[in-house]
């Protein structure tokens, strides 16, 4: 089991944290998921795509990165938030280059699902 506390970071928290957040979650561990400018909804074709694997995000909204957020987190990784993400001492930072789903149709965002559904299985 996932023994770290995960902060996913993006910029609309509506494509690419929420799903590393649901995968992580998923493996039995501890996960957030912020953007660095939170949109109002999931992209509809991310919720078809975890749909496909099982994995509801229906229910989810984006939600707006904070300090607090950070300060919670053992390890943040972070998905294209730039310089908006805050850099706390005593805090581990990886950061993953995965193509933004906005506006893709589902046939696009399968292959960037199943690439972050990868780089959560290689998480601590």
């Amino acid at each position: 089991m996932p023994g770290k506390r995960v902060l996913f970071v993006c910029i609309g928290n509506a494509g690419r944290s929420q799903m590393a957040q649901a995968f992580y979650e998923r493996r039995g561990g501890e996960a957030r998921s912020r953007g660095s400018h939170a949109e109002t909804v999931l992209h509809r074709e991310v919720v078809e795509a975890m749909q496909e694997l099982g994995i509801d995000l229906s229910d989810r909204v984006p939600h707006q990165l904070t300090t607090e957020d950070v300060e919670w987190a053992e390890l943040v990784v972070k998905m294209g938030c730039g310089d908006a993400c805050p850099v706390l001492p005593g805090k581990e930072y990886i950061d993953w280059n995965i193509q933004d789903p906005i506006g893709l149709p589902v046939e696009e965002v399968r292959p960037i699902r199943d690439y972050i559904a990868g780089l959560v299985e290689e998480l601590p």
